[in-house]
């Protein structure tokens, strides 16, 4: 079976998108899962999350403009079953050059066929830019299914829209027909306040079942971690945001393996 992909994505900033794709990368990977984690985002936090340096020459720019395969940028981590791509500030010119080749959608699809195929990985996780740009529709375009980290704020359900707007158009233009919207899961919440829990409570009713039970708490261990190029399971593993990643990547594994996404999507 080939690898599946899944796209993190908001394009809003500071939702806790980046925070999402390292953690639930480790945690599926300590789950026993091959995966690797695709910094798409030229801000390369996904990248320093993991312990990497931003070396300019290693992003999966050069492989977008089809100058070369992606393979040869996969970098090990320090994690067990846990590689990466990592990201730099090249990436930023994705914006300017890709409209100008053919398929310019596509690039990314047709450099992970390759990677699809390859048996020695089941998941490959692409951490997204907080924007609705060209990498991100790439992304969008190569991924069999997206994952959406919302903070629990009041502006929250309008960036969501647009997201979920732009999945539909993906779909029903013919970009990829195959692209689902996995769930939505939501991040930084604060059980002291009353508007995380009306906040929660409002995303629930709105998109039902779509929604993982998993909240991510708004904690300073999950703030830390990513200065120590760690994911949260290896800086604090008995923390309650390793123990909130760990149960997201069970629900994770637990759609994966359903096949489509749960009731209530439309």
């Amino acid at each position: 079976m080939p690898a599946r992909v899944l796209a993190v994505a908001n394009q809003k900033g500071g939702v806790g998108k980046t925070t999402t794709a390292v953690n639930l990368a480790a945690c599926l990977a300590a789950l026993g899962q091959r995966v690797l984690l695709l910094d798409l985002d030229p801000q390369a936090n996904a990248t320093s999350g993991l312990g990497l340096e931003k070396i300019p020459g290693t992003s999966a720019y050069a492989a977008l403009l089809g100058q070369e395969p992606l393979a040869p940028r996969i970098r090990p981590t320090a994690f067990d079953r846990l590689e990466i791509i990592p990201s730099e500030l090249d990436l930023c010119g994705a914006d300017v050059e890709l409209p100008r080749l053919d398929r310019h959608l596509h690039r990314l699809a047709l450099a992970l066929e390759p990677l699809r195929a390859d048996a020695s990985r089941e998941l490959i996780l692409v951490d997204c830019p907080p924007s609705l740009g060209i990498l991100t529709l790439n992304a969008f375009a190569a991924a069999d299914h997206l994952l959406v980290p919302l903070q629990c704020e009041y502006y929250a359900l309008e960036g969501i829209s647009m997201l979920t707007r732009l999945l539909d158009q993906i779909r029903t233009g013919g970009a990829n027909p195959r692209l689902s919207l996995l769930g939505v899961v939501m991040t930084m919440f604060d059980s002291r306040t009353r508007l995380s829990q009306q906040v929660v409570a409002e995303v629930r009713a709105h998109f039902k079942e779509l929604v993982f039970d998993t909240v991510i708490p708004r904690t300073t261990r999950l703030a830390e971690a990513p200065s120590h190029g760690q994911p949260i399971i290896a800086y604090d593993p008995y923390s309650a945001g390793a123990a909130a990643y760990e149960i997201l990547a069970q629900e994770v594994l637990t759609r994966l393996a359903a096949g489509s996404t749960p009731p209530g999507e439309g």
